[in-house]
């Protein structure tokens, strides 16, 4: 009833955190597209993919991978497991970090030109390079958060990190309000990032050893020695797997503009719609979905703990209520952005290209939404590496028909293939679960 107790909390604390947030990051976002063109949104969105690709590799699992050995640990009354295991975690974090940073800085040049179109300097990628080992470690600190359950500490560095990003863009927009270039504007929304990363990372570290003084002084608790191995188990899949899906995720993304070139529009037309649709229909389409990433995020190491424990019946018991109560909301927030969906585009963004998007995408949002909860649940039951393996089989057959056919469809095409992405992610997600739960 305890357990119970402390994971209804989190749950209520994550999500309203979460919707807080995703309001601020949304309102914050509006007044962005507002403030500049749709090409510029293009351009960010493709500086945007570098950076994730950047985190991925600089990442690489480390936060399921702290989440889930520090809770297995911990659920063991493990002292000195919580300690080494979380200590180990930012120590791997750093090497993946720093040899993450170097690859990007030493090939700069090589970005821009072929990625970007030498749409901006390599002064961004190096600002990137700076940011990529404060956000690998902050992953780190927040899967032990979450795994030790006391995920208010990590939410307060989330809100530190996203105000202060605000204020600091807000202020560099100001200063540097006379020279709204595409480079200008770029580079300044990626020093705003950088510098919110600094000031989260500082909280975030200092936080987290007072923690452990506070709660983990004694180690007199049984040694394991396999943890270690635990955590590389965990880590090497996800590590390669999830390189592989963004590497292939952010080809994905960079052929999109080139192909909508293709179909008889000229580079700067491409990056409009590209801007149009990453940058303003799909930030309003997930916006609700903060929802369900924060009782995701809490999923990991409860199934966890399940799994551990080979309670198959609970699983099989809260998977299908999970499943059922993210279908209901969905279908709900389907039928409000199918209705409201034109006046929403003309509202916010004064456009009416973006409402006729949101209406049309929102017939999407079951297989997005459920899909979120069914790989958060997979990744609890030790299905890490299957997940991601979907994910690469998605990427791989949309990927070949956006090079293929959105040269001949144009902005359609693209479309299409997004609605191929994700009807086929929750199709084969869905398939192994119900194989796992059965």
């Amino acid at each position: 009833m305890k357990r119970f107790k402390i994971f209804f909390l989190n749950s209520i604390l994550m999500v309203v955190s979460s919707l807080f947030l995703q309001i601020i990051r949304l309102v914050f976002n509006i007044y962005i597209s507002n403030r500049v063109s749709a090409e510029v949104l293009g351009v960010f969105q493709l500086i945007m993919i570098i950076y994730y690709f950047g985190i991925t590799i600089a990442s690489s699992g480390i936060n399921i991978s702290c989440l889930r050995v520090v809770s297995e640990e911990y659920a063991l009354g493990n002292n000195y497991g919580v300690k080494q295991s979380s200590k180990t975690c930012i120590e791997i974090a750093i090497l993946l970090s720093f040899f993450a940073s170097f690859v990007f800085y030493i090939n700069a040049d090589t970005i821009v030109k072929t990625f970007l179109h030498s749409k901006v300097s390599t002064n961004i990628i190096k600002l990137i390079c700076y940011a990529l080992p404060l956000i690998s470690v902050s992953s780190a600190i927040t899967g032990y958060f979450v795994a030790v359950r006391r995920i208010y500490k990590s939410v307060i560095g989330d809100f530190i990190e996203q105000i202060s990003k605000i204020i600091a863009i807000i202020i560099l927009f100001k200063i540097n309000s006379n020279s709204f270039t595409v480079e200008n504007i770029c580079f300044l929304l990626i020093l705003g990032d950088l510098i919110s990363e600094i000031i989260s990372f500082i909280y975030d570290i200092c936080i987290y050893f007072f923690d452990l003084k506070k709660y983990f002084s004694c180690t007199n608790a049984c040694f394991n020695p396999t943890f270690i191995q635990r955590i590389f188990r965990i880590l090497f899949p996800i590590a390669i797997t999830s390189s592989i899906k963004s590497g292939m995720s952010s080809f994905k993304q960079f052929i999109i503009p080139s192909s909508i070139e293709k179909s008889g529009k000229n580079y700067t037309e491409a990056l409009s719609e590209y801007g149009i649709i990453t940058g303003m229909a799909m930030p309003i389409i997930f916006f609700p979905s903060s929802f369900l990433i924060a009782i995701a995020g809490l999923l990991i190491p409860e199934f966890s703990r399940y799994y551990v424990k080979k309670d198959f019946k609970k699983i099989k018991i809260y998977t299908d209520k999970l499943l059922i109560g993210s279908f209901l909301f969905s279908l709900v927030l389907t039928l409000f952005f199918f209705i409201f969906g034109n006046k929403l585009g003309e509202i916010i963004y004064h456009n009416k290209n973006v409402g006729i998007y949101i209406k049309l995408f929102s017939i999407l949002i079951p297989f997005m939404y459920v899909d979120i909860i069914i790989d958060n649940i997979l990744k609890g039951l030790d299905a890490q590496a299957e997940v991601m393996a979907i994910n690469i089989i998605d990427l791989i057959i949309s990927s070949t028909f956006i090079f293929f056919f959105v040269p001949l469809l144009g902005i359609n095409g693209y479309i299409i293939s997004i609605f191929i992405s994700e009807v086929l992610n929750l199709a084969l997600s869905l398939k192994k679960l119900l194989k796992l739960v059965k």
